[in-house]
């Protein structure tokens, strides 16, 4: 019997394997020889969503209009929320029926932004470390990545200034991403004033990527890009609830900022999904209606969890930025290590898991990545673990 020739495109062909389905399998083989395993690895929240998010759910999918198509753009509704939310948090007006796009998470609204503006041979600027979708939906777009670096002398924010005039020729977007994953570093002010002066010099879009700006420490609260005078002019900023309402397997979020940039992604989104179940939009506006006291909670099991990791690798001799958002934590790994090695030694030797920094690019490598989705004991315990192994 005759087959035909399957072969995959050259787009899929040129991939790296998925940073997170790679450390997914190491999980899996951990477990399956018996292992206890401490997983800190991936960046999926162990507190359940909020009970008075999950109770409109369960109202709302009893009503039969939800069971229809949704609008592509989102309910109006629930734009209106994440409007009135951006007023009450960053105090940043937003038009919702034309700069407020819904999403099926942040994730998906990246990986199609490309899409909308890049053209075959066409620069995306990314940064690495760096989310891996960045590359990924360049790559998908036709277009070239070109990284930058982000290293601990400056802060782990890009140097707009080492970008080569040649790369700026051809440069359509960049990506930025703060707070930061994997680094957990945060931006200012003048970086974003740098960043926008930058984008309208080079007719640059600037695309946000600010899922973390609730997961924060100390009190103090991480800025909004769009915050910064003439930002709405340039580009976006992608949200989600993901992180914040610990909604990971939801699937919702949104982008908020200039309207034809909104548009354009918009256009993509049409043609390729039909919009987001509308009896989950009515359990995000009661999501970004939630109290910040329920909110407050959240943060403060993370700190007590960060303040417990930050220490505990300290004493032990690990080097660490002490993060003041997100929830991770970014550690150089020991001599005698690379990132992928250590990450190896930690699962062999301690049932400790976590991501290996070069996964997120190559200056990453030298560092190891741990999410703090687990409770203070469990972390304690990898500590203690860790010591009797570096």
């Amino acid at each position: 019997m005759n087959k035909i020739s399957i072969e995959l495109a050259d787009r899929v062909k040129n991939l790296p394997p998925y940073l997170f389905a790679t450390i997914d399998k190491m999980k899996q083989n951990a477990l399956s020889k018996g292992v206890d395993l401490i997983d800190l690895s991936i960046g999926d929240p162990d507190i359940p969503t909020p009970r008075h998010i999950v109770n409109r759910m369960k109202k709302a999918v009893e009503n039969p209009g939800h069971h229809r198509y949704p609008s592509y753009e989102g309910m109006l509704s629930f734009r209106e929320a994440v409007a009135n939310w951006y007023k009450r948090r960053f105090k940043v007006s937003l038009n919702p029926k034309t700069e407020v796009l819904s999403l099926i998470g942040s994730k998906e609204g990246i990986g199609h932004i490309p899409l909308a503006f890049i053209n075959p041979g066409d620069v995306v600027l990314v940064p690495s470390p760096g989310y891996p979708v960045y590359p990924v939906a360049t790559l998908f777009a036709g277009g070239e990545s070109h990284i930058m670096p982000l290293v601990k002398q400056n802060k782990f924010l890009p140097d707009l200034k080492a970008i080569p005039k040649s790369i700026l020729k051809k440069a359509r977007l960049m990506f930025i991403n703060y707070p930061n994953n994997p680094t957990s570093a945060v931006a200012g002010k003048d970086f974003y004033k740098e960043v926008i002066d930058f984008a309208l010099r080079h007719s640059i879009i600037i695309c946000h990527d600010a899922a973390y700006s609730e997961v924060y420490y100390d009190n103090k609260k991480p800025l909004s890009f769009l915050q910064t005078p003439g930002a709405k002019e340039v580009g976006i900023e992608f949200h989600s609830l993901s992180k914040t309402y610990n909604m990971t397997g939801w699937r919702v979020g949104f982008a908020v900022g200039n309207e034809k940039v909104i548009h354009g992604l918009g256009k993509i989104k049409t043609n390729l999904d039909s919009g987001i179940f509308q009896a989950v939009q009515e359990a995000g506006i009661e999501a970004l209606n939630t109290s910040d006291d329920i909110l407050r909670k959240i943060r403060g099991i993370y700190q007590e969890r960060r303040d417990a990791l930050y220490n505990g690798l300290k004493s032990i001799g690990l080097e660490a930025e002490k993060p003041k958002a997100t929830f991770y934590l970014w550690a150089e790994v020991p001599k005698g290590f690379n990132s992928s090695s250590f990450v190896s030694h930690l699962l062999d030797k301690a049932g400790v898991l976590g991501t290996p920094g070069n996964g997120f690019g190559a200056p990453g490598d030298g560092y190891i990545r741990f999410a703090l989705t687990a409770n203070v004991k469990r972390i304690k315990e990898a500590v203690e673990r860790i010591k009797k192994v570096v």
